[in-house]
């Protein structure tokens, strides 16, 4: 009588071993597991610095489910996309909550992408052998914001169809073909239900499929030439007995309990954002969105989103448009280049003297100083101001083959440490 309530157990481990073995014959499910999580090791002296990796992709992840449920409801129509906007907001159940989700989501995601980027430039992680690894972790921020401008046009508010009408002109300021190249994004001659169109399939279709593609081979290349750490050294230049790095430990399940941990807090903050603030005082939908498009009526003031002033106070600093535009775009192009631009013997900032940390700070200085200026109206004042930071952001880049040779190092470990 007792013996079936012990041999059920045992029935099921061997159904769910049977069944494991059944797809690793046919598919490298544990062998992919063991490579990328429980056999992956990763230095032990990570901070938390890097846990925004580990939140830009719950943040990726929750843009694409929330998008999901969003185009189920949505209408790429000129005549029906704002009120297909307000349709979700009032009378789809949860509707106001996904679309919620969606736009805050969108600035979270910015926000721990900036951040993890930033982590780099401490740390030195775009450094050999990672150069490729930096390289496609910068294509996913552009495509990013290829797809956060797609997604502007969507909701077919005031902002978004003038805010859309800026941005593609200025694409018309490339000599010789700048006009019909406009035309070609547009679809037509204005912002019109074609470029609605042609926006939402590149917002839904192609361009998450790119985002997701890079962030696979992002990771997989990561994984071939491993993690960086606070004190930029490798640890696979020591072993132990075993074979393993002797300041490594598993990625599973040390880094993916404290990245659970984080994750916990990012949603936390993300809710707390959502159900209290999730217009954030207009940076993150601006009062002009929650009108419906008017070609006749343009909105007082405007600009983009806050994560794309920064790039768009560095353009209405420069009088030339031309010279405007190629200037926003090196503004974002000049990061894949740091790899070769940076000459200093080390990698943290542990261990780099004052001069460069002194550049790193001015750099931080200056982006946020430019985001600022890019949301406040063209003023003299606001513009000779962007002139003054668009200068020393573009220093930071410029300058860093000669700082970052002659600035002075210490010595670097052996083996890791663990001060923050």
């Amino acid at each position: 009588m007792s013996a079936a309530p012990q041999d059920a157990p045992v029935s099921r481990r061997s159904f769910g071993a049977s069944l494991l073995a059944w797809i690793d014959a046919r598919f490298p499910l544990t062998s992919t597991f063991k490579k990328h999580a429980s056999e992956y090791y990763a230095p032990k002296n990570f901070n938390v610095w890097y846990y925004f990796g580990a939140m830009a992709l719950v943040a990726l992840i929750l843009q694409l489910v929330t998008g999901l449920f969003l185009a189920m409801h949505y209408k790429p129509s000129a005549a029906e996309a704002f009120a297909s906007v307000e349709y979700i907001m009032r009378d789809v159940e949860w509707g106001w909550l996904i679309r919620y989700l969606h736009s805050t989501g969108a600035s979270a995601f910015f926000v721990v992408v900036y951040l993890h980027m930033f982590r780099s430039l401490l740390y030195g992680s775009y450094r050999n052998p990672r150069e490729l690894v930096w390289i496609l972790g910068m294509l996913i921020c552009l495509c990013l914001m290829a797809e956060a401008f797609f997604g502007y046009l969507l909701p077919w508010g005031n902002m978004s169809y003038w805010g859309a009408q800026v941005i593609v002109s200025l694409f018309g300021a490339i000599p010789g073909i700048g006009e019909s190249l406009v035309e070609w994004i547009r679809g037509d001659y204005y912002i019109s239900d074609s470029t609605l169109n042609r926006f939402f399939a590149l917002h839904v279709v192609a361009l998450p499929l790119a985002l997701v593609f890079l962030v696979i081979v992002h990771i997989l290349a990561l994984h071939e030439v491993g993690s960086n750490n606070p004190d930029g050294i490798e640890i696979d230049d020591v072993k132990d007995t075993a074979g393993h790095p002797a300041d490594g430990i598993p990625f599973h399940p040390y880094y993916t309990v404290k990245d659970l941990v984080s994750v916990i807090a990012f949603i936390a903050v993300l809710a707390a954002v959502v159900f209290f603030a999730p217009g954030m005082g207009g940076y993150f939908l601006e009062s002009a969105n929650f009108e419906p498009a008017d070609p006749l009526r343009t909105p007082e003031h405007i600009a983009p989103v806050w994560y794309f002033t920064p790039f768009y106070a560095i353009l209405r600093a420069v009088p030339d448009k031309l010279l405007g535009v190629l200037l926003m775009g090196a503004a974002v192009v000049a990061f894949l280049f740091l790899p070769w631009l940076d000459r200093s013997k080390v990698k943290s900032i542990r261990y780099r003297g004052w001069l460069y940390r002194g550049f790193l700070i001015a750099f931080a200085t200056s982006f946020l100083a430019l985001g600022y200026l890019g949301l406040q109206p063209a003023t003299p004042a606001a513009t000779n101001a962007a002139r003054v930071f668009a200068v020393v952001y573009f220093s930071f880049f410029v300058l860093m083959p000669w700082y970052s040779r002659v600035d002075r190092t210490s010595a670097i470990p052996t083996r890791t440490t663990s001060a923050l």
